[in-house]
C-alpha cells in the first residue's frame, strides 16, 4: 500500500474512488478550527467530514475517502468520551476493511488526543491526527494542506507503526509532537526528536523510524467513568504545598508535579509529595520544552530526594501527556509498578 499518491474513503458517507485498488482512508471528524466557522458570538465547529473532504478534492490524487462523523468539538473543550469514542471510530474503520485512518481535530489539544490514542489502541493501518491554525474562510488557510498531508501519510504503509501528528509538510510522532505556538502554521514540532518525516510535492523523506508511542499493550478503559481527576501540579519561584494538599483532599487518582529543569520541585513542594506518595501515584515531568527528568540534585525539592521518596520520573514526556498516561493507566486498572511503564518510551530501560 506504500503510496505517495493516497485518496480518502470513509465509512458514513464514500466518495467514489477512480481506481478500486486505491487505498481506502476513512477521515473521522471531531471539530477544532479545521471545521469551524465564523459566527457572531466567535467561530465555532460547524463543518461535517464530509464538508471537509468536499473542500480539498485533490484527496482523490492520494486515495478513496469515506468520512466518520465522532464530535463537533473546539480542541479547547475536548472530553474523555470523545476520546473514547475516536479509538473506537478507528478499531471499527479498521475492522471494516480502512487502509488508514486520518482523525480531524482542534490543535489546542490535539497532540494529548494523538497520544491517547497511542495508548488505546495499536491497529495495523497508518492512523494520522491532523487539524488546521486558520479556517477554510481565513487568508491562507492550512485546511487543504494539512489534510491533504494526513490521507497521504495515511495512504502510506511505511507508517503503520504508532499514531502520528501531520502538520505543515511534516509528520510527527504522537509521544514527540507538541504545540508550540498559538497561531504559528509551523505550530507543531518534536522538540529534542524532531520529526518523523518530511513531505515535497512530489516525494517523502523519512527522517526516522515510525513507532508506537508506548511501552504498554493498548489500554482498555471501561467508560469515562472510570477516568480518575489527575491534576497537573506546577513548581516554580515560591511554589507552596497547598495544591498538593487540596488535590489530596479532593481524592485525586494520582499527580503530576510540573517540575523545573530535570524534574525538581521548590523544598514545600517536595515535602508535600513525601507525604503523599505512599498513597497514589506521583509522576515528575519537566517544564522545559526538551530533554529528561533525571534525578541528579538533592535537597528537598531535588530530583535526588524526590526520587527516594518514590515518585515515577516521566523522562522527556510532558506534563501534559503524563497526565494522559497516568489518568488511562488507571482507569484501566494499572497499578504502581505498572505506571514507569505508562510514561517510559518504548525500548527505554
Amino acid at each position: 500500500m506504500s503510496n505517495d499518491n493516497g485518496k480518502t474513503t470513509g465509512s458514513t458517507s464514500t466518495r467514489a474512488s477512480n481506481d478500486a485498488t486505491d487505498p481506502h482512508v476513512v477521515v473521522a471528524a471531531c471539530g477544532g478550527t479545521i471545521a469551524s466557522e465564523p459566527g457572531d458570538e466567535g467561530a465555532a465547529p460547524a463543518k461535517t467530514g464530509d464538508d471537509l473532504v468536499a473542500a480539498v478534492p485533490e484527496l482523490e490524487e492520494y486515495a478513496s475517502v469515506s468520512t466518520r462523523e465522532i464530535c463537533r468539538q473546539p480542541g479547547f473543550d475536548v472530553r474523555w468520551r470523545d476520546v473514547f469514542a475516536t479509538a473506537a471510530t478507528l478499531r471499527e474503520a479498521v475492522g471494516d476493511g480502512a487502509d488508514g485512518v486520518v482523525v480531524t481535530h482542534g490543535t489546542d489539544t490535539l497532540a494529548d488526543t494523538a497520544f491517547a490514542l497511542d495508548l488505546l489502541t495499536d491497529l495495523p493501518v497508518p492512523v494520522v491526527v491532523t487539524g488546521a491554525q486558520r479556517r477554510l474562510d481565513e487568508p491562507s488557510s492550512d485546511v487543504a494542506a494539512n489534510l491533504a498531508l494526513a490521507v497521504r501519510a495515511a495512504a502510506d504503509d511505511r507508517f503503520t507503526a504508532g499514531v502520528h501528528v501531520a502538520f505543515d509538510d511534516e509528520l510527527h510522532g504522537a509521544r514527540d509532537a507538541v504545540k508550540t505556538h498559538s497561531n504559528a502554521l509551523s505550530t507543531f514540532q518534536s522538540p529534542g526528536a524532531g520529526p518523523v518525516a518530511t513531505f515535497t510535492r512530489s516525494g517523502t523523506r523519512l527522517l526516522r523510524n515510525p513507532s508506537r508511542a508506548v511501552a504498554v499493550d493498548p489500554l482498555g478503559v471501561p467508560d469515562t467513568d472510570a477516568v480518575p481527576e489527575v491534576p497537573v501540579i506546577h513548581s516554580g519561584t515560591g511554589v507552596g504545598s497547598e495544591s498538593v494538599e487540596a488535590a489530596v483532599d479532593r481524592g485525586v487518582g494520582g499527580v503530576v508535579i510540573e517540575g523545573t529543569g530535570l524534574g525538581n520541585t521548590t523544598e514545600a513542594l517536595g515535602d508535600a509529595i513525601a507525604e503523599v506518595v505512599a498513597d497514589r501515584p506521583v509522576v515528575v515531568a519537566s517544564r522545559t520544552h526538551a530533554g529528561p527528568t533525571e534525578p541528579v540534585y538533592g535537597t528537598p525539592g531535588g530530583a535526588v530526594t524526590l526520587d527516594a521518596h518514590g515518585v515515577v520520573f516521566a523522562d522527556e514526556l510532558p506534563a501534559a501527556k503524563a497526565r494522559v498516561a497516568l489518568a488511562l493507566g488507571l482507569a484501566a486498572g494499572a497499578d504502581r509498578d505498572e505506571v514507569p511503564e505508562l510514561v517510559r518510551a518504548p525500548g527505554r530501560v
